[in-house]
């Protein structure tokens, strides 16, 4: 799937691919899940991704569970041409047994320095700022809102109005990118989207649909955020 997004990036000359939270082999609240997840990602799964994806141009941003260090993080890793160039540790994880990462790096792609945070990360308003100090001018946000229904419909509309407030606070734009539907009794309406730096949503996803957003931001760089 990865690979067939990257394949249609270089096709529409996108410079930038976003997929959702731990999207290597999936998101979880279970530790054992978590645990496995993790060595799995680190000893293999991580290293197969980089080899298939290898030819595209698309810079691709794409997280899971790790182990690194001694510890698991939820981090998010930007890939290049095949080479983990980057990554970032969740620094606010809501996970059990997930160390929090405190490393805010940033990255330039078509001249535009982007950094990123990860789903919980957006409740944080420090988290935002640690990049946008760093004059970040975007800041990519894997999501994952995969959640019961109750917490996922008080969650409904305030996912979207976090990320507006942190593109407000910071004067950066943002993008979002999040899982949707239902699978055993959990349930997502979805927070793909694109904001502004005056919280103005450019594009969104509509809720539980999947699809795409894509939009240009100063600096020439495309973005596709993948749902």
């Amino acid at each position: 799937m990865i690979a067939n997004h990257m394949r249609w990036a270089d096709t529409a000359a996108v410079d930038l691919v976003l997929f959702p939270e731990a999207f290597l082999l999936g998101h979880s609240y279970d530790p054992e899940k978590i645990a496995l997840r993790a060595s799995q990602v680190s000893n293999s799964t991580l290293d197969e991704l980089c080899r298939n994806v290898a030819d595209f141009q698309a810079t691709l941003i794409v997280g899971g569970f790790e182990r690194r260090d001694g510890h698991i993080f939820n981090s998010a890793f930007v890939i290049e041409r095949g080479h983990i160039i980057g990554r970032y540790a969740k620094a606010h994880p809501n996970e059990p047994g997930i160390s929090p990462g405190s490393d805010f790096s940033t990255f330039v792609r078509s001249g535009c320095r982007y950094g990123m945070n990860i789903c919980n990360d957006a409740n944080h308003a420090d988290a935002a700022g640690q990049l946008a100090r760093q004059g970040a001018r975007l800041i990519l946000y894997p999501l994952n809102n995969m959640l019961k229904p109750v917490t996922a419909t008080r969650w409904r509309a305030k996912s979207l109005i976090n990320l507006q407030n942190r593109a407000c606070e910071t004067n950066c734009w943002i993008a979002s990118s999040d899982v949707t539907g239902e699978t055993d009794g959990l349930i997502s309406y979805g927070c793909t989207a694109i904001i502004a730096p005056d919280g103005q949503v450019m594009a969104q996803v509509p809720e539980q649909q999947e699809g795409i957003v894509i939009h240009d931001v100063p600096s020439e760089t495309t973005l596709f955020p993948a749902c």
